[in-house]
């Protein structure tokens, strides 16, 4: 598995946090910043890795700003992404399991980076259960398909 990581500056804490966790588990993976204190445009981090993930550059995104609210619309404009904004263990095993997600996005500010990385780990780990789930996301792929260019 191939994870892409990346935070505006209101999430470098709990980004730093999680690329340590990635290491532990094994797991490769591209940091894609941000590195600066400043106020920075999250669309400018979260757009290039949700194409990335969309385009098969990596299995997985993960998305970091002070609330994960920007981060996961920004995301989830790119045809292909299925980035969920969770907060918490369950949400985060669920979005795998039901709903294939391809990115998660979170907030510094509302959870902190243990939460955060016990959401990672979940996450990572979880499959998707197909079954009548995938008929489902068959459905917004037509979607996708027949009205995003």
């Amino acid at each position: 598995m191939k994870v892409a990581v990346a935070s505006d500056h209101g999430g470098i804490n709990t980004r730093r946090e999680i690329i340590s966790l990635l290491e532990q588990m094994g797991i490769e993976y591209v940091d894609f910043g941000c590195e600066c204190k400043t106020s920075v445009d999250y669309p400018d981090y979260a757009l290039p890795v949700a194409e990335k993930v969309a385009n098969g550059e990596f299995d997985r995104g993960i998305l970091i700003c002070g609330t994960g609210i920007g981060m996961s619309i920004a995301a989830n404009k790119v045809k292909g992404v299925r980035c969920a904004l969770v907060h918490d263990v369950y949400s985060a095993k669920l979005t795998r399991e039901h709903n294939d997600s391809n990115m998660i996005a979170m907030g510094e500010r509302v959870i902190g980076p243990g939460l955060a990385c016990e959401i990672v780990k979940v996450w990572i780990q979880a499959e998707f259960s197909g079954q009548r789930h995938g008929a489902r996301l068959e459905k917004i792929a037509e979607y996708e398909k027949s009205h995003l260019s």
